[in-house]
């Protein structure tokens, strides 16, 4: 098998798993929330507090990553995982909540997930396939979301939240001996000599206006998958929706991002990356408009999914994309990394801010106006984006 074969065919094993894992926490929403007998906010906070500490470690697992490779950075992050998982099924508190499903999963997932995956691909693809290579890695995640949730729909209706949390435990365990696949990664990074250096590579980047631009529209996304994964099945309930319809939609959300991720990878191949980045935000403003609009049934509820699914992490090949493009790809993991903190910021909003405004006003109306509006803003963002390669990449091209 050629290295780059190998290396895309482990990250996209590991991103089904990791994904797929940590995509099913929101059908457990209402029955650990009812249960530990708190409000759905204290919750929406453990998730919250994950999608931030996924951010906030994001930039030093990268550069970590860059530094030493991925194998032994997405072999620490699943142990931490599995832990995490572990823990949580033990938990009877608001704080072990936190800690558990929120601090030391976040964590996990800075090591496990998108940019470790993405900086290892990176390095061993061709640069005129590497959209669609990074849209494959994005549609595993997906795929994985499709897969795991209504199988873990099944594990909790068997064996309650705890019982279900332990089975996840032991399927994150596989992440270790897949984590050896991404060895030809590892290897070309330690043949990497001279150039840039990691500290001059990041003030590059904090000098590029551009940057700042993809950073912010990273922000929107976050906050939308994280508002949308977290708190639709219980939206979905209090509309009067049965559970299976509610698992359903978050599948088909699943189901649906693999055909987007791959074909967003695509077009990012054949177009300008931040006019297809432009497209995809505005649709989604529309997509959640028209479902705010019409009324909830089993059918609009599952055909949301679709077409939110569809446009769900199509952003990730892109705006990776345009970072390796702009600054090239020895310090992908490091870049990303900062660009996918602002992502998880985005996040923690969504998924605690989803709550809150739940247990404040009620209802999640205000929530969804607010993604509509912020879908407008990155749309309208992404414009002024210079995606040109910067001269030092386009020298070492030619």
């Amino acid at each position: 098998m050629q290295p780059a074969s190998l290396v895309l065919g482990a990250g996209t094993l590991i991103l089904i798993l990791a994904m797929g894992v940590r995509q099913s926490f929101g059908i457990f929403l209402t029955p650990v929330s009812m249960d530990l007998e708190t409000g759905r906010q204290v919750f929406g906070l453990a998730i919250a507090l994950q999608n931030l500490l996924w951010g906030l470690a994001q930039p030093f697992a990268g550069a970590l990553a860059d530094r030493v490779g991925a194998i032994p950075v997405l072999i620490a992050g699943a142990a931490l995982y599995i832990a995490g998982l572990a823990l949580a099924s033990m938990t009877t508190d608001p704080l072990g909540l936190h800690i558990t499903l929120g601090v030391m999963i976040g964590l996990a997932l800075s090591g496990s997930t998108y940019v470790t995956v993405l900086g290892a691909v990176g390095r061993v693809v061709a640069p005129e396939k590497r959209s669609l290579a990074f849209g494959l890695c994005t549609a595993a995640g997906s795929f994985g979301m499709f897969a795991v949730v209504p199988g873990a729909q099944q594990l909790l209706d068997s064996l309650d939240w705890r019982g279900a949390w332990v089975v996840l435990a032991i399927v994150v365990s596989l992440l270790v001996p897949l984590a050896l696949g991404l060895r030809p990664a590892d290897r070309t990074l330690t043949k990497a000599a001279g150039g840039q250096s990691l500290g001059q590579a990041i003030a590059e980047a904090r000098g590029h206006s551009g940057y700042w631009l993809l950073t912010a529209g990273f922000f929107v996304c976050g906050f939308h998958v994280a508002f949308v994964a977290t708190h639709l099945p219980s939206y979905l309930s209090d509309q009067g929706m049965p559970l299976h319809v509610n698992a359903w939609s978050l599948a088909m959300i699943g189901l649906f991002n693999i055909f987007g991720s791959f074909a967003f990878g695509q077009l990012g191949g054949m177009y300008r990356k931040k006019w297809v980045l432009c497209w995809l935000y505005l649709v989604r403003g529309v997509v959640i408009a028209v479902f705010l609009l019409l009324p909830v049934t089993p059918l609009t509820a599952v055909a949301f999914g679709a077409a939110i699914g569809f446009l769900w992490l199509g952003t990730v090949p892109l705006t990776s994309g345009i970072v390796g493009e702009v600054f090239g790809v020895r310090y992908l993991s490091t870049l990303y990394g900062f660009v996918f903190m602002s992502h998880q910021v985005g996040a923690f909003l969504g998924a605690w801010g989803g709550g809150y405004a739940y247990d404040v006003l009620g209802s999640y109306d205000t929530i969804w106006i607010g993604s509509v509006a912020l879908a407008v803003f990155a749309a309208v963002i992404h414009i002024p984006i210079d995606d040109k390669p910067l001269a030092r990449v386009a020298e070492a091209k030619a």
